[in-house]
């Protein structure tokens, strides 16, 4: 067994489970005796000692599974917006925060879904920060000991309902209009996110790429200044924030349609794929 480091929820013909990612294989944590029922309730339990005691599994070849987010049932998610040092761009005294519920995303390899309402999708690649412990009221030097792991996000943006008013929420929580993971890499093996990469890109070419150490409140003041006012519960997600280069930042506007591939990549934890879809039925069901 290789490393333990990329924990993964996933969809396989007999329903729903959880594991760790070994090479081409998940190695399923759900068919440990007496298991969790889903990764968020894992966390909750084993936190910080991820790795699990056993020894023997059983295993799904990673091609036979479809992955969902990483946390599929997170209790909150909480996105960040103008969180990047950028030429000629002043930086906020206090982040723009708002929020996505669970299903405004999809996993690795799933349809991003544009909406038949609107012609301006958009992308924006984010490092999204997964809670292992419950955690208020935290001090920044006390914060990344709250942290289980790392994933990559594609935080999907409907433009012009995001700008139907100053409040985000429409614009933002449109059904699987993003995407999360692939998988959860833990902080064992990112002991510091800040020297990570982030890039974007649309088609094979490059829209965004931008040093994690660029942003204006970094991981821990994150962690502490949300934990200060809303109590973080293990599998909650921070979603730090995006650089400039998405679609609507560019000249002239870029936007996403179907059959375009998005790709988020961050060193060291993977790349989050996506292809676009139209998503034109009457309901979900």
């Amino acid at each position: 067994m290789g490393e333990l480091v990329k924990f993964a929820s996933f969809v396989e013909r007999n329903g729903a489970g959880y594991g760790i990612v070994d090479g081409e294989m998940i190695l399923r944590l759900d068919s440990i005796p007496d298991a969790p029922p889903d990764l968020k309730t894992y966390l909750g339990i084993r936190f910080p000692d991820l790795a699990p005691r056993e020894r023997e599994f059983e295993t799904l070849p990673l091609a036979d599974v479809k992955l969902l987010p990483p946390i599929p049932n997170p209790g909150k998610i909480f996105c960040v917006a103008t969180n990047f040092h950028e030429d000629g761009k002043p930086a906020p005294q206090f982040p723009l925060l708002f929020m996505r519920h669970a299903e405004a995303q999809t996993g690795h390899g799933g349809a991003i879904l544009k909406p038949a309402v609107s012609d301006r999708l958009d992308f924006e690649g984010e490092l999204a920060v997964i809670i292992g412990r419950r955690a208020h009221k935290i001090a920044p030097t006390e914060a990344m000991a709250y942290v289980a792991g790392y994933a990559c996000f594609n935080e999907g943006s409907v433009r012009d309902w995001q700008k139907h008013s100053t409040q985000f929420t429409p614009g933002k929580n449109f059904y699987r209009s993003g995407a999360f993971g692939p998988w959860m890499v833990c902080t064992r093996e990112i002991p510091n996110p800040a020297r990570l990469r982030l890039e974007a890109r649309v088609n094979g070419v490059t829209r965004q790429s931008i040093a994690i150490d660029r942003m204006i409140f970094d991981i821990p003041w994150l962690i502490s200044y949300i934990s200060t006012f809303a109590p973080l519960d293990p599998g909650d997600v921070i979603v730090s924030g995006t650089p400039s280069g998405f679609g609507a930042s560019r000249n002239p506007p870029e936007f996403l349609f179907p059959g375009d591939e998005v790709e988020i990549e961050i060193q060291g934890i993977g790349t989050l794929r996506n292809t676009v879809a139209a998503d034109d039925s009457p309901n979900i069901s």
